[in-house]
């Protein structure tokens, strides 16, 4: 650690040291960047020198640096459906330039509309990153018409699902404990409603989505395949406005408005779903009292204390619930996020982040007649402090650094039984941990060519007491095993403590100004495990973090693309391939007990995982006709060395599809009426059959697989066709109230795609006379959604 910190300082000395012996008289120019409609910050807007490459973005709070030498220059401010700012300013002393941008269509004096660095694809040293603006996401068909960001996100190269109905995402051979979810920066532990079907984002709150699959940079931690990065937006600072909708299965609404014009606003959405409702008078006596609904509430508060200090408030309260007098099911998360920007010059930016994180489900049953119930319940609590800080050194450097420390308290499963006076306690001990980072990274720009991205990460993970620690003699190899020795911890006591060190590296070749040469590597570590051995993430999962007998996961990835760009930048096209070895990834012996198990890592397993394929891309985002379209060529596999799992060989994982093709398009037919299509096709999942059956006269088969053979076969293929129609109602002069209706149709040509196939004993045993008396086994083609779903919803916003 002590060594890391060294190496840190003397690489900070170097770049100052760089900058001073370079030195001639330079000034800053630094602003802010904000939609001049409501007052939002602006994500990623281009802010460069006109006629010279340089440049630089702006940050995820709109801010922006740029510092050069004393002269007069075309500062140029682009962003994609604004029209773009040019302003000449003369460079004698530091400059405080604040811009709002105009949407395309309203002309001022002072803007130009120009097609200038739309470029960013091309020009910007990270790859293996998608990012969807919240317009774009809308224009998608959904399913039952409601717009989502996960399921959008699910189109993209490199992004996958098991299936219909599916909580989660994979990306690039990572499950989906492997992704980092974060809302404002507050990790998301299940970012489903409706088991999969709804993401937990209100698409009215979120500003931004940014999805990072390589070339991590150094800032993030904490997981192995992908970072999923929403934010949403800060609220009208400018007059009160408002918007929502009504569809088939849930209404939304939000709300934003100044509480001092300029300078604080708030912005507050929720959503509830009423399949309850609408199923209440189709009850019969058996389901009366059944609940089956979610809703979420999420708001954000912003105040400008003064040009150099912003706070934030954020937080996300949802929850799904079912069940029936006798039974109860519910799960849901809260997070909430406090955060300070600070500007202690024209070149160092802060930001300061604390957050809280709670992911919890609660399963019941009672029996009023014998006086018996069961009460189950599970949590997963973080505690963080992140500061992060961006150095803007000069127009060739741009330097971040910082620190993250998270307090986790793992709450395996409380479960009480009672039956009339006797009760039973099942309940396993809480579990905690810490893991702390430190980072530091810098974008450098080598001539007019060449830019390049490194830096380092270490982490390090404590995981404590309270609580006892289980050791093995026997090594896991495909068995289940007993305890050896358990030892007891007092609170604080480290029972085992890992660290690593995580290199980051990103590359971009400019061939010219319309294509370029990207590569990646990364090496990340992460600390906490999904325990699942189901086909899809279900809310009953539990997380545990690394112990004395589960090693962290470790990924090492690199990649490398080719990215282009056609037709006055009309058309962006990219091609990138990608390795990916994975070490300690979870994995179970057979007929592993995953629940309530005092001795669940007796049950675990540990392996190596590769990932490796190839991402196409072409994406149109101009003009009446827009849309993408994504091919993805790759495999997944696991390998469960010296044991008697598939013979201690490779075997596709879970979630390998060698295919995965989206084709996406949005066509305006006139300013009031659009419609689009959404074409999935993607190779069938790995699934295991069972190769041999016992019989015993009459009595029911049993399945065998005496090979231990995994996924030694596949589903069907996967694919669907949506179909939408966008009408949008003429506004009214001197209204501000606008409106629009979707049209939709989800698996338009009724695809009963398969979630899974299982087999069962024919329940017809006349069947089995012909036989020889034994009962046949039959094959169950099983699917979340075997016909085309049409819906309709309306939209407002005034």
């Amino acid at each position: 650690m002590n060594q890391l910190y060294r190496c840190m300082c003397l690489f900070v000395s170097y770049l100052l040291c760089t900058q001073l012996a370079l030195a001639q008289e330079k000034f800053t120019i630094s602003g802010y960047v904000k939609d001049s409609k409501n007052g939002e910050n602006l994500i990623g807007v281009a802010v460069f020198v006109k006629g010279t490459s340089n440049g630089t973005v702006t940050n995820e709070y709109g801010f922006y640096s740029l510092t050069l030498p004393s002269g007069t220059y075309s500062i140029g401010i682009s962003y994609v459906g604004y029209q773009s700012f040019y302003k000449d300013i003369t460079l004698n002393a530091n400059v405080k330039q604040d811009v709002e941008l105009t949407e395309e269509g309203v002309q001022l004096n002072e803007i130009v509309v120009t097609a200038d660095r739309p470029d960013a694809n091309v020009r910007d040293v990270s790859m293996s990153v998608n990012k969807l603006d919240i317009k774009t996401i809308q224009k998608i068909p959904a399913f039952l018409g409601e717009v989502d960001v996960i399921r959008s996100i699910q189109l993209l190269p490199g992004v996958s699902t098991i299936g219909e109905g599916a909580t989660g995402f994979n990306v690039r051979g990572g499950s989906i404990d492997q992704n980092l979810v974060l809302i404002d920066e507050a990790p998301v532990y299940n970012s489903a409603h409706l088991f999969g079907f709804f993401s937990v984002f209100n698409p009215d709150i979120v500003k931004d989505v940014k999805l990072i699959k390589g070339g991590i940079p150094a800032q993030y931690g904490g997981r192995l395949s992908s970072i999923l990065d929403v934010r949403t937006k800060e609220g009208n600072n400018k007059k009160f406005s408002g918007q929502g909708g009504v569809g088939v299965i849930f209404s939304r609404l939000s709300l934003e408005a100044p509480l001092v014009k300029d300078k604080a606003s708030f912005v507050i959405g929720a959503r509830r779903s009423y399949i309850d409702v609408l199923a209440k008078p189709f009850l019969n006596e058996d389901l009366k009292g059944s609940q089956f609904y979610f809703y979420d509430l999420t708001s954000k508060v912003n105040y400008i204390i003064d040009p150099k200090n912003t706070v934030y408030l954020s937080g996300y309260f949802g929850r799904d619930v079912f069940g029936s007098p006798d039974f109860k099911f519910k799960w849901g998360s809260t997070t909430a996020s406090a955060r300070w920007n600070h500007l202690f010059n024209d070149k160092l930016f802060m930001n300061l982040t604390g957050f809280y994180s709670n992911y919890d489900y609660f399963l019941g049953f009672q029996d009023n007649v014998e006086k018996s119930q069961f009460d189950w319940s599970s949590n997963i609590i973080n505690y963080s402090i992140k500061p992060d800080f961006t150095y803007y050194i000069n127009t060739k450097n741009t330097l971040r650094f910082g620190a993250q420390s998270i307090f986790y308290n793992f709450r395996p499963g409380k479960a009480i039984i009672t039956s009339g006076d006797s009760t039973s306690n099942l309940s396993l001990n809480n579990k905690y941990a810490l893991e702390s980072g430190i980072y530091i990274d810098n974008e450098q720009k080598i001539g007019d060519k060449l830019t390049i991205q490194y830096g380092l990460r270490y982490s390090i993970f404590q995981y404590m007491g309270s609580g006892n620690a289980y050791y093995y003699n026997t090594p896991a190899n495909g068995t289940r095993r007993q305890p050896s020795d358990i030892k007891p911890f007092n609170s604080g006591e480290v029972i085992a403590s890992y660290g690593n060190l995580e290199p980051r590296f990103s590359a971009n070749y400019s061939i010219n100004d319309r294509s370029s040469v990207k590569a990646s590597y990364n090496r990340t570590a992460q600390y906490i495990h999904l325990v699942s051995n189901t086909a899809a993430s279900t809310p009953l999962d539990v997380w545990t973090p690394s112990t004395n007998n589960i090693k962290p996961q470790l990924a090492d990835q690199v990649a490398l693309g080719y990215f282009r760009n056609f037709q006055e930048n009309t058309y962006e096209a990219s091609v990138e391939v990608y390795y990916k070895d994975l070490q300690n990834q979870l994995d179970y012996v057979d007929n592993a007990d995953l629940l309530l198990n005092y001795n669940l890592e007796g049950d675990l397993l540990q392996g190596i995982g590769r990932a490796y394929g190839m991402e196409l891309s072409l994406r149109k985002a101009t003009g009446r006709l827009t849309g993408f379209i994504s091919y993805t060529l790759a495999r997944t596999e696991r390998r469960l060395v010296e044991t008697s799992i598939n013979h201690g060989k490779w075997f596709p994982n879970r979630f390998d599809r060698l295919h995965n093709l989206s084709v996406t398009a949005d066509y305006m037919l006139t300013p009031l009426w659009s419609v689009a299509a959404n074409f999935v096709y993607q190779s069938g999942t790995p699934i295991t059959f069972y190769t041999n059956r016992a019989e015993f006269g009459q009595l029911p088969t049993v399945p065998l697989l005496p090979n231990g053979d995994r996924n030694n076969s596949r589903n069907p293929a996967y694919h669907r066709l949506d179909l939408s129609a966008t009408k949008k109602n003429r506004k009214k002069e001197g209204k501000k109230w606008e409106s629009y209706w979707v049209f939709s149709v989800y698996n338009a040509y009724g695809r009963r795609n398969p979630f899974s196939i299982y087999f069962q004993n024919n329940p017809d045993y006349k069947y089995a006379e012909t036989n020889n008396g034994v009962p046949k086994t039959q094959a169950i083609r099983y699917s979340i959604i075997g016909s085309f779903v049409p819906a309709v919803s309306y939209n407002f916003k005034f």
